[in-house]
């Protein structure tokens, strides 16, 4: 199997990574991250880019691009800690692609990637605890459409989004549906998350929707694992960055007279940290290479990949933070941020202990040892 990256991912990855260091600098983040999480100018250089239609179809807009080409551009983004939630654009993009109908797709998928509309999942339930299977809301038919009731919680930028991907009980089954945060009955309290951006519980009061999906389960289980392979792509950027500030910042403190990257205890705990990494990078590539497989395929994959990712992301986060001493937590240190970023992401789309149990759930006799 090739792993090279095309011609075309490279100049994909380049021009990400271009941005990332000359328009989305620290200095701008801290700023974006003070004024509330959220940019809508950062937010359309990335449309700009093609970064919001990158899974939506040319004819509407979009670059048409797949699974690795997203895995590529959320590296890079997670090396520059990003705050404004692409993912949620790359699940936006292909979930109403591959089901809304043509008025839908016509209606919203140009606006999506032309950065003019956010829409993001809102799934999330308090009683829940990450199944997707679990869904209080509730939908019933109105007039020639539909109106939603309900309460979702830690929904990315949800005071900020246009419109909503909602899941809904709906004749006894989970139907998915859009919904319009302008719409009558719709109220988002925004607030900001642990790792400097913004989420939102979002209350539904009867509002008017569109139906995406009356069979809403496998299409919300093909959301949520895109949003995982995203997660994981982005831990990768996240882990790598934090891996060289905590190499740079070794080479530079010195104790007893010397850098204290000549120490070998301290050498061999970045060899364990690189070590995680590598396996992190392995398990997204897995995870985006498994993104059209089949769905009991696809699901278990997906489970695995944020399991490893999540063992990775903290014990990267923490060591980085043991080498550091102090000033590895401190809000002036840029390192800091990317601890906060790792240790949030580790609970994005269902957290280790979850995916552990959903690995193990997910088990044949053999384990796949012998299979």
């Amino acid at each position: 199997m090739d792993f090279n990256f095309s011609d075309d991912q490279q100049q994909l990855r380049d021009a990400v990574a271009k941005w990332v260091e000359k328009g989305y600098d620290f200095e701008r983040r801290r700023k974006i991250e003070a004024a509330g999480g959220f940019d809508r100018a950062a937010w359309n250089e990335l449309a700009e880019l093609g970064l919001a239609g990158l899974y939506i179809p040319e004819d509407d807009g979009g670059l048409g691009m797949g699974p690795v080409e997203g895995m590529v551009v959320m590296e890079e983004l997670g090396r520059g800690i990003v705050l404004e939630p692409l993912a949620q654009s790359l699940i936006a993009g292909a979930v109403l692609a591959g089901h809304a109908d043509a008025a839908t797709k016509q209606a919203w998928l140009p606006r999506i990637a032309g950065g003019e509309a956010l829409v993001v999942l809102a799934w999330q339930e308090k009683k829940a605890r990450y199944r997707l299977d679990v869904c209080a809301a509730t939908a019933k038919k109105a007039g020639d459409g539909y109106t939603v009731h309900g309460t979702k919680g830690v929904v990315p930028a949800g005071d900020q989004a246009d419109a909503y991907l909602v899941p809904a009980q709906l004749d006894g089954g989970i139907a998915l549906f859009l919904v319009e945060r302008s719409a009558d009955g719709v109220a988002a309290r925004g607030y900001a998350t642990q790792d400097g951006s913004r989420a939102a519980e979002v209350v539904f009061d009867n509002a008017a929707a569109t139906l995406v999906a009356a069979e809403g389960l496998p299409v919300l289980e093909h959301a949520v694992d895109i949003g995982i392979a995203a997660t994981c792509a982005e831990g990768v950027g996240v882990m790598d960055k934090t891996l060289a500030l905590t190499v740079e910042y070794m080479n530079t403190r010195k104790q007893f007279g010397v850098p204290i990257a000549s120490f070998q205890a301290l050498r061999h705990r970045v060899a364990d940290m690189k070590m995680q990494l590598e396996l992190a990078r392995s398990m997204s590539y897995y995870a985006s290479l498994k993104l059209n497989a089949p769905a009991a395929e696809r699901r278990q994959a997906m489970a695995r990949a944020k399991y490893q990712l999540g063992v990775a992301m903290r014990f990267v986060g923490q060591q980085s933070v043991q080498l550091h001493g102090g000033i590895g937590v401190t809000d002036e240190y840029m390192g800091s941020h990317y601890f906060r970023k790792l240790t949030q992401m580790e609970m994005v789309f269902g957290d280790t202990l979850h995916h552990l149990g959903e690995v193990s759930a997910r088990m044949t006799d053999t384990a796949g040892v012998f299979a």
